[in-house]
């Protein structure tokens, strides 16, 4: 595990010095890849930046489980969550 959280604020500055770029250009980039990000996860349409990730929407399909206090049964129904996946940019970056 990383000792050190990059939060967006630093992440933001820390491109900006990189490309020379004002921190609020930036940040409306960042903004508009998490909205469309989030859009087209939602209309259940895969983005794929090659090399470096990719998100989709998942289907979880729906079944029984237990209340962990009680014990009983309880129906958990269907829902949709999302999946990002590393590419093999990024995977190599973390093994050195």
């Amino acid at each position: 595990m990383a000792d050190k959280t990059v939060n967006k604020t630093e992440l933001v500055a820390t491109i900006a010095a990189e490309t020379g770029q004002s921190q609020a250009t930036v940040n409306a980039v960042l903004d508009g890849l998490f909205q469309q990000l989030a859009a087209n996860a939602a209309k259940g349409v895969k983005v794929t930046i090659p090399g470096w990730l990719s998100v989709e929407q998942t289907q979880r399909a729906a079944r029984t489980g237990r209340n962990p206090q009680t014990g009983a049964e309880i129906q958990i129904p269907a829902s949709k969550g999302v999946k990002i996946s590393a590419g093999s940019k990024l995977k190599n970056a973390v093994k050195g």
